[in-house]
Parts: structure tokens; C-alpha cells; sequence
């Protein structure tokens, strides 16, 4: 075995980039003749081709026309290459990205491909490259030219579908870059990243008003990471939903048979290894059952962005058979096992859409290729499931795999993967829905849930959250499900967390505070509110702002916490845990500080929620800027760290008061499995990042009210609502 592997990234790619030839432009108008994109009156694309290759052609075409700088943002973010655009201060990700994610395996699997994938992976690519060369004045940041084994660096469509265990930033930049202070730790931003999630809920037959099955998909991401989008071929591909900027499948979404949700999943299928390693004459060895193995280098070649030139910074990443060296943990060397990219999971990813009953669609589970998400499921037949997880290896249970493991003896090797009904699943449940929340399994479908002894922990390390006590609280309270139903309970107000943590509050104030105390004035009438609230958030309630204001300063220290489970992820024991302990200064202190807080920034504490909790979309920036005395949308929703189903993530940015959304509901969608599907969705502010599209901000108003607008499925629908019909190219 060679030493070292080069990876050839010694120049940057704009400046190997070879212009298109005659013969690919012919070939792509060629194929652009053979699609039709219908806009409908919200802008979505319908697009219609002959086979799956001209869909996919069509989509991502499409996809450039809406927004074609977050596609390419994805990519040069999979490719390892944000400090090229974004600086310095991004060479720790570029660095971590390509530890995991090696452009050379991605080019032998797109070679390696069956020819059905390799027609989908080029038409992926020639519909991007086709939009560049039919606008001659767009100026793509880096890319000039997209490769069809592109795709084949991200084969996962969730926010979050790089799993690192519980390595940090800072240990790869400590080991590989430069010291600095600290191994990190988990912040304010990563716990809270970890709990406001997605929801997915899927109701049977004998719960719903018509005995159809009805799903309700709910992801929470980032505003405008996902455009909502429909695909259709004479192949017998027919699927509506969102698909994540650059990638060509439906990620959540329904056919005419079938819909699937994904929830972000913390199953542990990611592992670390404590490695023996030591140097020798310029080579690295890692010791293994009593022998001495060479450790893999590869010369990575990472491009930064400094006072506007291209700088160079070459790094030696080592890898043992788990995997790349990630750590340094006090002379103890951590590598990290994991599956952050594979064919199969971009083949599982697209045959999903194309299921046609609840077999078909158990055969694409059965692939477990999915390594970062749990799946609720419903179908015309009547059926509704739940699956945790899905690429989940067998491990030995007498190690405990929340924390680095012996990486020199073969017992802490992986033993293969758990088969789909080996995982923590269920099928149509007696009490008729499931949910999840991104929380623990054991209680997706209440008392009927899966049992929790039955499985090993690795499998299902997820706790509680409060939404999930949110949702399994409302959904085993009624019967009768309709669309708006479904809707209206995934639009339900209640902020479950403040249960536990204003009783403690109000409690503290009563025993420690008394009328002589200097807090006891600035403080009673804001108590009184507290002690009034019913949990319940909107526009108008004073109560919200007064709970989030201060609950957002108490947030680092409930995660801080420490509870019995070894990988440590209860939210709700952890709150527990912290309002059993927490002083008086802790609470009622933090609460002055709040009050002090509000009273300065707007000269009162009895500010209304929708006064300072505000939507905004200004520009076609992937970076969002917010701006206090440009025109703004009150909104009523809360982030769902709280217990809130519908949730709207926000803070303040510098140089605002008050707080804008930034994440939280984006596309969300309730489908009904009937003769006919019925469905209803909305998508954030709207479906184009052009300020001059009439798409732009169109569905604001509806977001901030909860108003779904009608899904156009069959082709006679969206023929009567089109605003646009052309195929690619077409001016």
C-alpha cells in the first residue's frame, strides 16, 4: 500500500474547469425538449419528462432558476471548500469535511455505478451545468462546472447528515491546524441545535374522519433551505415534496401510494476509538491485536481566502482502519468511525420515492443505507409506521459506546448492521398515530410505543423532549382527523417546558423575595403576569416574551446538566434535574435580568411577543440580515427547544432589538391517502430567493397565520393554476 494518497485538489476548480463543448450543449437541448415545467400559481415547479433522467434534468434546472446560490453553496460545502468563499475562519470545516468525505470514493462509486444511477447522476449535473451556460452574466462563486459524481458526496438530503460522535471543531483544529484554548464543549447553539428538530405524525385509518390515512410532515431547518417541488416522469415517478437545494430526490414527501417524514436521529452509528499510535521514521503505525499496522496519510490541500488571495495550507490527515484521526484527548489519539456517504444511501434515497405499497417501501428500508434519520411513514393501503434510524451496526453491549472505545482489539469491531426489523420499529399501532419529535422511540405511539428493555441502548439513546410530551399529550386526545384537523393540532400554542420551569420561578420569588427586597419592585408585577400565563404563546402575549427572554439565559445551564443516562440527551430530566437544584439568584436573579434587559431595549417589559418576535426576508443572501426599521411580520410561534410543535426559531442579530426568525417550520405538508390524494402545504416566505419574483414573499402572510394553500398533484390541476409552461432553456 502507497504511503500517501494525493487527492487532487492542488488548484482551485474554477481554474480547471473546461468550457462546454458543442456536443454537450446539443446533447442538454436535446433532453430539455423532452421535459415540461409547469409554475403553478405559487411558483412550485411541475416538472414532466419521459424518463426519471429528463425529471431529474428538469429539477435541477428548476432548482438553479429559483435559487441557484444554495445550490452551489451545498456543494462547494460537501467539496470541502467554504474558506475558499468565506475565509480562514472556515478551514476547520473544510478540513473536518474532508477528513469524512473523499472526493476519490465518490468518483470509483459514480464509476462503479448501475446504469440507471449514472443516467440520473449526469442528468443531476446536466441540468445545473445547463442553467450556467444558458445565463451567461451569472457568476457562480466557484463552481463553473458541476460533475456528475458530485451527488455522490452528499447521499443523504438531511441539515445534519455529517455525524462526528461527540468529536468537536476544536480537538480537529487543535490536532491538525493550530492550538487553541480548549477540546470545546457543547454550547448554548449545539444543545439548542439538538432540540428544535423536526416533527413527523401519521395517523391510521380508524382515528381519521374519511378512514384514509393521513401523514403530516414537519421538518424544522434552516428558512430556505428546502424548496418544495413535484416530479413526474412515464418511468413511474410521481412525488411531491421538498428536496434539498442541489440534490435530485424528494426528501419528505408523498406518491400517489405512499409519504415519508424524516426526523433527524441520534441513534449512536458513529463511534470513536481510542488508538495506540506512534511515529517512525516518518511513517505512522497504530497498534491492532498485538501488532503494529501502518496508518493510511493523505495529503489534503485546503484553499482559504485571505485579504482577497487564494492562500494554501496542506495537512496530513492520518487514518487507522475506524477511520480518520479526529483527537488528541491528553495524549490519547481518537479516530471516528462512521458512514457519512455511500452509494447505497443515495439508491435508498431515490427508490423510496418510487415505492408503490408498504412492501416496496420496506425493500428500500431494507438497504440501511439511511444513517441519520428516523422515518414516519402512512400509505393509501392504510398503513402508518414508525422506524428509528436505519443504518444502525451490531456492537458488543458490554462497552459502552456513548464514550471512545479500544480501538487496538477486534471486540469493539462492528459486527455488521441490524436488519429493519431487528431496529426499534413499529406498525400500526392500536391507538391509530405515531409520532416523533426527535425524541426517544419509547413513546411514539403512547402506552403502545415500542418497549424500551427489548433493544440496546446504542439503538435508541434519544430522550424525551417537550415537544414530543407536547405531541404525544394532544394526539391521544382525538379522534376524527381531517386535514385541517391534523393541521390544526401541528399548529398547537402550548409550550410545555415552562410546566416545570415557571412554577420554580414564581415559587423562589415567593419564599426569598419579600416586599422590602430591593427586586420586589422591579419584579412583582412581571411575576404576576408569569403566574397567570396558561403556557399558551402568541402575538399579544406578554407573558411568552417575559418566559423566552429569560429561559434563553437559562438554557446553557439546563444543558450543562448531568442525569443518569450515559449519553447524557433527556432535555426534560435534564430541565428537571436543573429546577430541583437551581438558587434562587439562578432563577428569580436571571428573571431581573430579563426584565432589565426588555425595559432598556424598548423602554418597557410589557412588550407583546409579536412586537419583537418578527419574520423578515430582505435579500437572495444565503447569509440572512436583519434590519429593526425595515418592514417586518409579527409572529406568534415560539422556538420548539420549548415544547412549541410549530416552531419558529429566533434571537436578536447584531445591530437589532429585536428578534428575527431564522429557522424552525419551513416546507410543511399534510397529505390524505384517499382514492386521491389530498394535500395541503406551506413553504417559508416563498418558493424564489429573487426579491423581484412575485414568489419571493408571497406565502408570508400565510406562514405567520398558519394558512396552508392547496397542493396541485394531479396534472389536469396544475394545468388550470399554471402561471408558466416551458421546458429548460427556454426563454
Amino acid at each position: 500500500m502507497k504511503n500517501f494518497i494525493f487527492l487532487v485538489l492542488l488548484l482551485p476548480f474554477q481554474l480547471l474547469a473546461q468550457p462546454f463543448t458543442k456536443d454537450e450543449i446539443s446533447r442538454w437541448e436535446q433532453q430539455a425538449k423532452q421535459v415540461t415545467i409547469i409554475r403553478d400559481n405559487w411558483g412550485i415547479p411541475h416538472i414532466y419528462g419521459k424518463t426519471d433522467a429528463d425529471a431529474v434534468f428538469g429539477l435541477l434546472y428548476a432548482q438553479c432558476e429559483d435559487d441557484f446560490k444554495r445550490v452551489e453553496l451545498n456543494y462547494i460545502t460537501v467539496l470541502g471548500r467554504l474558506a475558499e468563499l468565506k475565509g480562514e475562519s472556515e478551514l476547520t470545516a473544510d478540513l473536518m469535511t474532508r477528513l469524512l468525505i473523499d472526493s476519490s470514493e465518490a468518483k470509483a462509486d459514480y464509476n462503479a455505478a448501475p446504469a440507471w444511477l449514472k443516467k440520473l447522476l449526469d442528468a443531476h449535473a446536466d441540468g445545473i451545468n445547463y442553467y450556467i451556460y444558458k445565463h451567461p452574466n451569472l457568476k457562480p462563486s466557484l463552481l463553473k462546472r458541476f460533475q456528475p459524481w458530485f451527488h455522490l458526496l452528499w447521499t443523504d438530503g438531511s441539515i445534519s447528515a455529517i455525524n462526528i460522535a461527540d468529536i468537536t471543531d476544536a480537538e480537529v483544529k487543535n490536532l491538525y491546524l493550530e492550538k487553541s484554548k480548549g477540546m470545546g464543549s457543547v454550547t448554548k447553539k449545539m444543545f439548542e441545535e439538538k432540540l428544535t428538530g423536526s416533527n413527523g405524525f401519521a395517523f391510521s385509518p380508524s382515528i381519521t374522519k374519511d378512514h384514509n390515512a393521513i401523514l403530516y410532515i414537519n421538518p424544522h431547518v434552516t428558512f430556505y433551505f428546502r424548496p418544495e417541488v413535484h416530479m413526474v416522469s412515464e418511468e413511474g415517478l410521481n412525488a411531491y415534496g421538498a428536496v434539498t437545494w442541489g440534490q435530485f430526490f424528494i426528501y419528505q414527501g408523498f406518491n400517489e401510494h405512499c409519504g415519508w417524514m424524516h426526523t433527524s436521529s441520534y441513534v449512536d452509528n458513529a463511534d470513536t476509538y481510542i488508538e495506540k499510535i506512534n511515529q517512525k521514521e516518518g511513517n505512522v503505525f497504530y497498534e491492532y491485536e498485538g501488532e503494529q499496522k501502518q496508518a493510511l496519510q493523505k495529503k489534503i490541500v485546503l484553499h482559504y481566502l485571505k485579504e482577497g488571495k487564494l492562500l494554501e495550507k496542506t495537512v496530513n490527515g492520518i487514518y487507522t482502519g475506524h477511520g480518520p484521526v479526529m483527537a488528541n484527548r491528553q495524549g490519547n489519539f481518537i479516530s471516528l468511525k462512521s458512514n457519512n456517504r455511500s452509494m447505497t444511501s443515495l439508491i435508498q434515497s431515490w427508490k423510496r420515492t418510487k415505492a408503490n405499497s408498504f412492501s416496496a417501501y420496506k425493500e428500500a428500508m431494507a438497504l440501511l443505507g439511511n444513517a441519520s434519520n428516523n422515518t414516519v411513514y402512512a400509505d393509501a393501503e392504510g398503513n402508518i409506521a414508525y422506524w428509528h434510524g436505519n443504518f444502525l451496526p451490531v456492537r458488543d453491549t458490554i462497552y459502552d459506546w456513548s464514550k471512545p472505545v479500544d480501538g487496538s482489539i477486534r471486540a469493539t469491531e462492528w459486527k455488521g448492521l441490524h436488519t429493519v426489523e431487528a431496529s426499534v420499529h413499529i406498525y400500526n399501532p392500536a391507538n391509530g398515530w405515531v409520532q416523533n419529535c426527535n425524541s426517544t422511540p419509547f413513546t411514539c405511539a403512547g402506552k403502545n410505543s415500542p418497549e424500551k428493555n427489548k433493544y440496546p441502548h446504542y439503538m435508541a439513546p434519544d430522550g424525551e423532549n417537550f415537544r414530543g410530551v407536547t405531541a404525544a399529550r394532544i394526539l391521544d386526545k382525538q379522534k376524527d382527523y381531517t386535514l385541517d384537523k391534523v393541521i390544526t393540532t401541528g399548529y398547537s400554542t402550548y409550550l410545555s417546558a415552562f410546566e416545570l420551569l415557571v412554577p420554580a420561578l414564581v415559587q423562589h420569588f415567593k419564599k426569598d423575595i419579600t416586599v422590602n427586597d430591593s427586586l420586589y419592585a422591579l419584579l412583582a408585577e412581571p411575576m404576576h403576569t408569569m403566574e397567570q400565563w396558561d403556557f399558551n404563546c402568541n402575538e399579544k402575549s406578554i407573558a411568552t416574551t417575559l418566559a423566552v427572554e429569560w429561559a434563553d439565559r437559562l438554557l446553557p445551564a439546563i444543558g450543562a446538566e448531568k442525569i443518569a443516562d450515559a449519553y447524557d440527551m433527556d432535555v426534560v430530566e435534564k430541565t428537571k434535574v436543573y429546577v430541583a437544584h437551581a438558587s434562587t439568584n439562578e432563577l428569580v436573579g436571571t428573571f431581573a435580568i430579563t426584565a432589565r434587559d426588555l425595559q432598556k431595549r424598548f423602554g418597557t417589559w410589557k412588550i407583546a411577543w409579536g412586537e419583537i418576535n418578527r419574520y423578515q426576508r430582505l435579500s437572495t443572501d444565503t447569509d440572512l440580515h436583519f434590519d429593526d426599521k425595515k418592514p417586518s411580520i409579527a409572529i406568534g410561534f415560539a422556538s420548539s427547544v420549548w415544547g412549541m410543535i410549530p416552531s419558529f426559531v429566533s434571537q436578536t442579530f447584531p445591530g437589532t432589538n429585536k428578534r428575527y426568525g431564522y429557522k424552525g417550520n419551513s416546507f410543511v405538508c399534510a397529505v390524505e391517502f384517499g382514492k386521491k390524494i389530498k394535500a395541503k402545504s406551506l413553504l417559508t416566505g416563498g418558493e424564489n430567493s429573487s426579491v423581484t419574483s412575485n414568489h419571493f414573499n408571497d406565502q408570508a402572510e400565510m406562514y405567520r397565520q398558519g394558512k396552508f394553500k392547496d397542493v396541485l398533484f394531479y396534472k389536469k390541476d396544475v394545468v388550470k393554476h399554471a402561471e408558466k409552461t416551458y421546458y429548460p432553456g427556454q426563454e
